[in-house]
């Protein structure tokens, strides 16, 4: 009966514990996509603002540097919001495209906030309510880039959801694209949408409609208006891996590799301080990263000590010999590491005729040496070989 009882209550406490997991797992569940909400207040002088943010780990919630564009907030006159990730705990607001900036504000927990920024160096946060209204429901979006001849300008999105006809724009032609350096202009639209026409000059041309999927979407205009898209970056899909190769400095703990893309800001790696460099030939650390980095930083020491920005040519691999953080040397071909030895080497052959005789004594310093060392792995075989004996006895 005993025995019956113990299993019972054995069970009963495995049932238990396995209820008491089950909230957890929805909470973590729950909280992996929860989002708050990041209210900004800036100088009239920023334009298009952006947040940029990230955790305590050192996670991006976005891709590439500005970050996401905040929209506009038509109840509250000179205020702008933005969703981020309730895990995102630090902040930048910026704006004019990244070239203003506030510092790193850190914030608390999940909590909506309101941030007003004064300044580059003037920025306050609050989770006191700063403006009226509810606050406008999240809505995820998807970015739409479009690359359009040079005789469409100003080229405008206009974006739809067929067969229902919902419009996201209240009139024609849409919302203006933003244009990047690299020559692609981008909009981003909810993930309802379906069906996107670009225009250009006051809507005067522009290409049939474009049936597509809710995922970032390159799309490529002619001067007649014939469009063309995919789900792939044009300017990256065919470029192959590339090597990059690292001498770091002896006291870099652990040099790590940080790579992106200039100037759209594509990172290659998630988070800070990107991945480890591994084993080589040759004495170089490496890491292959795609085609079309073209900026790099090496780090050590858990990010805090690193190079400065290293501009270097795409598709190509690279040898960086880093001397400390402000020197480095780049190369497209693997280079001579001279050692101090090397040249200390160098200076005495050609300053020192008698340094055959120092050479020769040098030259037989490895024979000693490689005589010690058989030596002792024959004493080291010697008395293994004896203890098994004995333990064979």
């Amino acid at each position: 009966m005993s025995k019956v009882i113990k299993r019972v209550a054995t069970f009963c406490f495995m049932a238990v514990l396995l209820i008491a997991m089950i909230p957890q797992t929805i909470k973590a569940d729950e909280t992996s996509d929860a989002k708050k909400a990041v209210y900004v207040q800036v100088p009239k002088d920023w334009e298009a603002p952006c947040v940029w943010a990230w955790d305590d780990d050192g996670n991006n919630a976005f891709e590439a540097w500005p970050g996401e564009e905040m929209d506009a907030d038509t109840t509250n006159e000179g205020w702008y919001y933005i969703w981020v990730p309730a895990w995102a705990n630090h902040v930048i607001v910026n704006a004019n495209e990244g070239n203003v900036q506030t510092a790193e504000q850190v914030l608390e927990g999940e909590k909506d906030c309101w941030i007003t920024v004064t300044g580059a160096d003037n920025a306050n946060v609050t989770y006191d309510k700063q403006t009226k209204g509810k606050t406008p429901e999240y809505v995820e979006k998807f970015a739409i880039h479009a690359k359009v001849d040079d005789s469409w300008k100003n080229p405008c999105l206009w974006a739809w959801s067929v067969p229902d006809g919902t419009n996201v724009f209240d009139k024609w032609p849409g919302m203006e694209m933003k244009q990047n350096d690299n020559g692609w202009y981008t909009a981003k639209v909810p993930v309802w949408v379906n069906s996107i026409i670009i225009n250009a000059n006051d809507g005067s041309v522009q290409t049939e409609d474009i049936s597509i999927d809710a995922a970032e979407v390159w799309v490529t205009v002619d001067a007649d208006g014939k469009a063309e898209f995919s789900y792939t970056d044009p300017d990256k899909q065919e470029v192959p891996n590339i090597t990059v190769h690292v001498m770091a400095p002896s006291d870099w703990d652990s040099p790590c590799l940080w790579a992106w893309s200039a100037p759209d800001g594509t990172n290659a790696f998630g988070s800070w301080p990107g991945e480890a460099l591994e084993e080589g030939e040759n004495g170089w650390l490496v890491k292959e990263v795609p085609g079309w980095v073209n900026s790099l930083i090496v780090n050590g020491n858990e990010g805090s000590v690193q190079t400065s920005d290293i501009s270097v040519d795409t598709g190509k691999d690279v040898w960086l010999a880093v001397k400390d953080a402000e020197n480095f040397e780049v190369s497209y071909e693997e280079p001579r590491v001279d050692t101090t030895e090397d040249v200390q080497a160098t200076e005495d052959a050609t300053e020192a005729p008698e340094v055959t005789e120092k050479s020769d004594s040098s030259n037989a310093m490895p024979i000693i040496l490689m005589i010690v060392v058989a030596a002792v792995v024959i004493v080291v075989i010697v008395v293994v070989i004896k203890k098994k004996k004995a333990k064979n006895k």
